[in-house]
């Protein structure tokens, strides 16, 4: 069964196109990331399917309500966790916990053993009388979870909620994500995290409005036209940047301390990758094929549509 569909959803601002034809469908009970840079889109569209925005064209049912003609009833099936969640830094863990119930009408009975599963789901059971002003980020991030689940929604969107936690942090709210799958919320999370978007059961690519690729991440990775060579030097944004001059912006990438060449000549291109770095006086410890990760698909799927754009264009 559906969870979200859109059908060539749009949103324009002034002329500038920030949701262009978008068309997908989420099933209920699973992860499903929307993954691109930032400006891609990927909080228009939350905002969306969330009935606070409404399109410039196109159509959207969330939970099987139109986004648009039965806004108001969406609200009381989802949870929304926004960028900046709006947690009152005054107001304990317990305290902004219970206001989010007052809020979705949660009723009184039963309430406190919903809060305590929350907070024990959550493992901030310890915390419930810190002010949440006092509270680290991943802390903050897990009592935005919390708010957003105390009235038990049916999809759960997620608009980069793990943006600038550290990597412990990530990882436990991850955990705790798989955990809401066992009562089968269904979860829409964007993210600008690559390596996030490996842990959902299905992906989508966005850039500029557009929607670039969907599928399973390895589905996705299919896509990826030709071979991926790492290099391992000693200096690697000089690696890269010799690198882009003879292979072009579009083939090298930088992933961290590693450069990333994208090729359907492997064993050519590693030869004049030698050469290359050799006669630029950089020192490399390997370059070697590997698998592509989605960051590289991405790369790959955005370098392949500006090309076709260009051979349209000639």
């Amino acid at each position: 069964m559906e969870a979200i569909r859109t059908e060539h959803l749009s949103r324009s601002f002034d002329g500038v196109s920030a949701v262009a034809d978008l068309s997908l469908s989420v099933t209920e009970g699973e992860i499903f990331g929307l993954v691109g840079p930032d400006g891609a889109g990927k909080t228009t569209t939350m905002r969306l399917l969330t009935a606070i925005m409404e399109p410039s064209s196109g159509d959207a049912w969330v939970a099987g309500l139109h986004t648009v003609r039965e806004a108001e009833p969406i609200k009381e099936r989802i949870g929304y966790m926004s960028q900046r969640f709006g947690l009152y830094p005054d107001l304990t863990v317990m305290e902004n916990i219970d206001f989010y119930a007052d809020i979705y009408g949660v009723p009184r009975k039963g309430r406190a053993e919903k809060i305590e599963g929350l907070l024990s789901f959550s493992n901030l059971t310890p915390f419930k009388g810190r002010l949440a002003g006092n509270l680290s980020g991943g802390m903050k991030q897990k009592l935005g979870l919390a708010c957003a689940l105390v009235h038990t929604p049916k999809v759960l969107f997620l608009d980069e909620p793990t943006n600038g936690v550290d990597p412990v942090s990530r990882r436990d709210f991850w955990r705790i994500l798989y955990q809401l799958l066992r009562e089968k919320v269904t979860i829409f999370v964007s993210t600008a995290y690559l390596d996030e978007a490996e842990r959902c059961h299905r992906v989508g690519l966005i850039h500029k409005g557009k929607l670039l690729a969907e599928g399973t991440p390895e589905e996705v990775k299919r896509l990826m036209r030709g071979s991926i060579l790492e290099v391992r030097a000693s200096v690697p944004r000089r690696a890269a940047a010799l690198l882009r001059e003879r292979f072009g912006a579009a083939s090298v990438s930088l992933f961290g301390d590693k450069v990333h060449v994208v090729t359907t000549e492997p064993e050519r291109i590693q030869k004049q990758t030698e050469r290359i770095l050799a006669e630029g006086g950089v020192a490399f410890d390997a370059i070697r094929p590997i698998e592509p990760a989605l960051e590289d698909v991405f790369v790959s799927v955005l370098a392949a549509q500006e090309k076709d754009g260009d051979d349209d264009k000639a």
